[in-house]
């Protein structure tokens, strides 16, 4: 079996995370504003569009902490798609308040009032929609049985994570489960038809994107949350304790120049002997299986971690003094290739990579990632300059960790300005507008196989839109487009350039 990546073809995307598109209700969904921005991306010429993760949300909103790695946010389902399938009433919705500013996600708002409206529409649908919801709950029973357990118990729990529910639930204690199973049906059942729902709206998008030749860029975090269905259920592949079921272990990164006491990210860490030994990369075989039914291309996120990762003292209040500990990469990826041979990754190597994490890159030649704004030093020799790209690779304007583009100028002192002016031949009297135009036309320009913007970027904005600042509690994940920034004209400028560097 070949186990190199085939090259992605010669194209540019754009980063739109749902939550971010234009909305009535608070939040973007799978609505009429999706397929507007479908027609957008082919109107720019693009021809990926660029989501983060679609998992349900936790505490702190983030994508990248979902109670499942499997089910997707009931917050996107459109509400307007409801009332056209007659599951809900145009006076449903009248005098909610789901936020009031339109630029901005209120995550309490909307988890006070979108699951009131949803039990409305699963009242109308579980009789409607019955034979489906039945069709659905088999196809998906792998998973979703756990999953709607699992948010059902939560929910009677007053949403406490799954250590500080009753010994027999945490236990999964096959008469504690029947017994809840039993007198709580219709609750697992409600979180049966928020998936059916999700799913029945996402299948409908991404089948309209892919119609009209736009490919969706999926990602993928590395860990599971601990407070989620994969932790109360997959317990075994990961280092928790085997009496109280908490983590031995957590995830994170070391102390670096950008923070004296590293990352501690809290996620428990696989046991990958046991993984790989015992059930033979199952969890993970399924779970990139579930990803592959939602995405075209899936971007794994901290790569690095397959390699080798970092395992703090669970304990610990800061990522100090954890230590690096070997993967079984080349073991996962030859099972993973063996199982999904077609299937296409990108790698996220940002940050500081060692020649192991190189050569793994290099051995199933998966595109990583360059980022322009990690480019700029007094010798111009770093990686993420134009001139150093490699055909397979990602050439990024921005990212959702990153400042936007212009944010970045924004941000830049006066010899970090004359660093880009120099390297880009800009003149000391060129406008912002034109600085931001010119690195966009070198990137596309460049001979990375595909190059990336964020939506903010071709609008021009600012860090006001970003969406989020790794390490900083509250404030991410909540920015929002409106539809007056659709602007034709920007769209037509991007596909002509796009034109010219042969990348339509």
């Amino acid at each position: 079996m070949n186990k190199q990546q085939k090259r992605l073809d010669r194209s540019y995307g754009i980063i739109m995370p749902i939550f971010s598109l234009p909305s009535n209700y608070g939040i973007g969904t799978f609505g009429k504003a999706a397929y507007d921005f479908v027609d957008y991306l082919n109107d720019c010429g693009a021809k990926y569009w660029q989501i983060l993760p679609l998992g349900q949300t936790s505490y702190g909103d983030s994508p990248y902490q979902s109670f499942s790695s499997f089910a997707g946010n009931p917050y996107f389902i459109d509400l307007d798609m409801l009332i056209e399938d007659g599951l809900l009433e145009k006076e449903d919705l009248e005098n909610i308040d789901f936020g009031g500013n339109e630029r901005e996600i209120d995550y309490a708002k909307l988890y006070n009032v979108r699951y009131r409206v949803l039990e409305i529409a699963y009242k109308n649908a579980k009789e409607k929609y019955a034979k489906e919801i039945k069709e659905f709950r088999k196809a998906e029973a792998n998973w979703l049985e756990d999953y709607a357990l699992f948010m059902a118990i939560k929910k009677d729990n007053l949403d406490k994570s799954w250590e500080f529910w009753d010994e027999d639930l945490r236990n999964r204690k096959k008469s504690a489960l029947d017994e809840f199973k039993k007198e709580n049906k219709e609750l697992i059942d409600f979180y049966v038809y928020l998936q059916y729902e999700f799913f029945k709206q996402w299948n409908k998008l991404k089948e309209f994107a892919n119609r009209h030749e736009i490919e969706i860029i999926g990602d993928l975090p590395i860990y599971v949350a601990y407070d989620s269905a994969d932790a109360w259920v997959n317990y075994e592949i990961l280092k928790l304790d085997k009496e109280t079921k908490r983590p031995i272990v957590v995830g994170g990164a070391p102390p670096d120049d950008y923070s004296e006491d590293g990352q501690l990210w809290g996620n428990p860490i696989y046991r990958w002997e046991y993984m790989r030994d015992v059930e033979g990369f199952d969890f993970w075989k399924r779970r990139i299986g579930a990803c592959l039914k939602l995405y075209d291309i899936l971007r794994l996120d901290h790569f690095r971690g397959f390699e080798a990762y970092y395992a703090i003292p669970a304990t610990d209040d800061t990522a100090r003094y954890g230590k690096w500990e070997k993967g079984l990469a080349y073991d996962f990826f030859d099972a993973i290739k063996e199982a999904y041979p077609d299937a296409k990754y990108i790698a996220e190597d940002l940050g500081f990579i060692t020649k192991e994490v190189e050569d793994l890159i290099n051995h199933y030649a998966f595109p990583g990632m360059k980022v322009i704004q990690f480019a700029f030093g007094d010798n111009f020799d770093s990686e993420y300059l134009p001139h150093n790209y490699e055909r397979n690779s990602m050439v990024y304007a921005s990212t959702h960790d990153s400042d936007t583009l212009q944010g970045f100028l924004d941000n830049a002192d006066e010899h970090l300005l004359e660093l880009i002016r120099t390297y880009f031949g800009i003149g000391e009297d060129e406008k912002d507008e034109n600085i931001r135009e010119t690195i966009a036309r070198n990137l596309m320009a460049s001979v990375s196989d595909v190059c990336m913007f964020e939506i903010q970027d071709l609008f021009g904005l600012g860090n006001e839109a970003r969406i989020n600042c790794p390490g900083i509690v509250g404030g991410n994940w909540d920015w929002r487009a409106v539809e007056s920034d659709f602007d034709k004209k920007i769209a037509e400028k991007y596909e002509k350039m796009a034109k010219t560097y042969g990348r339509i």
